[in-house]
């Protein structure tokens, strides 16, 4: 499984992603985003789903963008070449995989500026090839393992706030997702885009620069829960003998 997520604001995008990769009972790192930055033409592809399907896609459209990187001046245009290139593997390599007991199932988040954008944009790319585009009214997407991060998101993030704010957002919605399955981990990648800059800021994190602020947030969630003004909540413990409050 995978935890990918991208997240759009009124200033620009942020992006996070785990490194686990797991196949039977092996478990190994490698990276899951992929990242172009050229002039006036920047965007990543994050990716959930078989490595091998991913690989291919992506050497596959690379070598479009080293061709004819001319020809997108908009991202969607982007976008669609990536899911022409996913639709070629699917019919060199679904029937082969479905028969092995493989789903096809590569979802992609991807999110950029090329010159003829009036701001970055952000997609989730299916695995037929067709895509949504992410807005401000739910202004982030995550692919993979989402049921932990999705509330801690829902809850906590919009689209006027800032890059900062956004990235530990991203990271608090990886942090749940990590403690909730063991095949979500550590290092993660991040990757931030500013409006018209042109050029992603890719960083590499290990669990050991992080863990104080896992820390942090359990231990300020305790004392949250401490605090809820809950005396309504007491009803339920009335007919007991006696009452322990925590």
């Amino acid at each position: 499984m995978t935890f990918c997520i991208g997240i759009k604001t009124n200033s620009g995008l942020v992006g996070l992603s785990d490194t686990r990769i797991t196949s039977g009972t092996e478990t190994t790192t490698s990276k899951k985003v992929f990242t172009v930055n050229r002039e006036k033409h920047s965007f990543f592809i994050m990716t959930s789903g078989l490595r091998s399907v991913r690989d291919k896609a992506i050497t596959y459209f690379t070598e479009v963008i080293e061709e004819q990187d001319h020809n997108f001046n908009k991202l969607y245009k982007a976008v669609n070449e990536f899911g022409n290139q996913v639709k070629r593997v699917a019919k060199e390599d679904k029937e082969y995989l479905e028969e092995a007991g493989f789903s096809f199932n590569l979802f992609s988040i991807i999110g950029g500026q090329l010159e003829d954008d009036k701001e970055t944009k952000l997609y989730l790319l299916y695995p037929q090839g067709n895509w949504i585009e992410i807005r401000k009214g739910t202004p982030f997407v995550i692919i993979g393992n989402s049921g932990a991060g999705n509330p801690v998101m829902r809850r906590s993030m919009s689209f006027e706030d800032s890059l900062d704010y956004a990235l530990k957002c991203a990271f608090l919605a990886f942090d749940a997702t990590r403690i909730s399955a063991n095949d979500v981990d550590y290092p993660i990648d991040t990757v931030v885009l500013e409006n018209d800059n042109y050029h992603i800021v890719e960083k590499r994190f290990e669990q050991k620069q992080l863990e104080h602020i896992s820390a942090f947030w359990n231990n300020r969630l305790k004392e949250a829960i401490r605090e809820l003004p809950t005396e309504i909540l007491e009803e339920a413990f009335h007919d007991l003998p006696f009452l322990t409050k925590s």
